[in-house]
Formats: C-alpha cells, structure tokens, sequence
C-alpha cells in the first residue's frame, strides 16, 4: 500500500472515488480541520477509534470461538455416551 501526499489549502478538497469528498476546513499551527461528505452508508471514525473497535471485535471473536469449540466437544462426548 502507498501513501499519496497532497498539497491543499483551507477550503480545497480532495476525492475518494466519486462518492467521498475530503474538504480542508481550516489550518491553525500543526492542526488541520477536515470536513468529509460521504454517503451515510460509509463509516467514517478516527483512526485510534477505529483500531479500539477492531481490536474488541477481534477479541469478541476469538472469545466466541472458543466458546463454540467448547460446546461442540461437550456435545461430541455427550452423543458418545448415549
């Protein structure tokens, strides 16, 4: 994956594809406000949030999983014993 460096001033935008319009809204020192139209549909989170939300899901999963695995074998050993 590669990284595409721009050059835009407050109120220049960029696209993402044809739906996803990126808008510079203002600049103060290191700060840059964004402004991002795009379809409701698109999830749109800041990166940390984002990371935050896969990570629990990740762990949700894996916590699932192994609670179906245990339950499966309980099953197994249960039909054997029939």
């Amino acid at each position: 994956m590669g990284v595409l460096a721009l050059t835009r001033k407050k109120g220049e935008s960029i696209m993402i594809a044809s739906n996803i319009e990126v808008i510079i809204l203002s600049v103060h020192g290191e700060q840059v406000r964004l402004g991002i139209i795009a379809p409701k549909e698109v999830p749109i989170y800041r990166k940390e949030l984002y990371e935050q939300i896969t990570s629990e899901n990740n762990e949700a999963t894996q916590h699932l999983n192994v609670g179906v695995m245990k339950n499966m074998l309980r099953n197994q050993n249960e039909e054997k014993q029939v």
